[in-house]
């Protein structure tokens, strides 16, 4: 199979979700714009999220997974992610399934144009502490970056690999992917997607995590703006 996208699935303490995450993707793969395969990342889970993912990627082709020693978080899981990726697309979907896999073909629909795709959750069916705490942190988010992204947190995204492998990672950057597309001058796009509430699991983002941190980040982005090596080769000799 010549497969030309990568969904990164990041799985922390999902057993409750595993078999329906499975049969979506099962579903989506069977259908999809074009060949894709999953590359699971299970962040350290201590429950039998592992067992699952042995199962699932034993059972069908293109399915593959990369298991930490322990938690890293959702950071370190999209690295790993990028740094092991071989299509010409990447892109990344939780495993809550707060979002489905169907709506990528929303967003391959426009990757020809654009280095990044991203979904918006226009109708959020969380509660209310959680989209108020989550559009807080994306206002100051936005007033730093400057990236006109109104929802960097939804999960579900499309990028174009070369670029997805020269973010320069840390920890929290997982919001900052659209900005840091611009970054390397490359062109983002944001899509309205479906949103549906969580049915099992829990979530793994608290207050603090959704707008201390994120605004701490910040600063760590600012630094790396002022940083950044940006070069372009115009003839080269081998």
């Amino acid at each position: 199979m010549d497969y030309r996208f990568t969904i990164i699935v990041p799985v922390y303490n999902e057993a409750d979700n595993l078999l329906r995450v499975e049969q979506e993707l099962v579903d989506y793969q069977k259908h999809s714009a074009i060949a894709t395969k999953i590359l699971f990342i299970n962040d350290g889970s201590l429950d039998e999220s592992q067992i699952l993912l042995d199962t699932i990627c034993d059972n069908h082709d293109g399915f593959n997974v990369l298991q930490f020693r322990k938690n890293e978080g959702l950071s370190a899981a999209l690295k790993a992610g990028f740094d092991h990726v071989t299509t010409e697309l990447v892109g990344y979907i939780d495993a809550d399934l707060q979002t489905t896999p169907k709506d990528f073909d929303l967003l391959l629909a426009h990757i020809d144009n654009y280095d990044l795709v991203t979904g918006v959750r226009t109708q959020r069916e969380d509660n209310i502490i959680k989209q108020l705490s989550s559009k807080i942190g994306n206002s100051i988010r936005r007033l730093f970056t400057k990236d006109g992204m109104d929802d960097t947190g939804c999960p579900l995204k499309v990028i174009r690999t070369e670029y997805a492998k020269h973010i320069p990672m840390f920890k929290g950057l997982h919001r900052f992917l659209p900005a840091m597309i611009l970054l390397q001058h490359g062109t983002i796009k944001q899509v309205p997607v479906q949103h549906f509430p969580r049915i099992a699991g829990s979530s793994k983002f608290g207050l603090r995590k959704r707008l201390i941190s994120p605004l701490m980040d910040c600063f760590a982005y600012l630094w790396m703006k002022r940083k950044s090596i940006n070069y372009t080769i115009k003839k080269k000799s081998f």
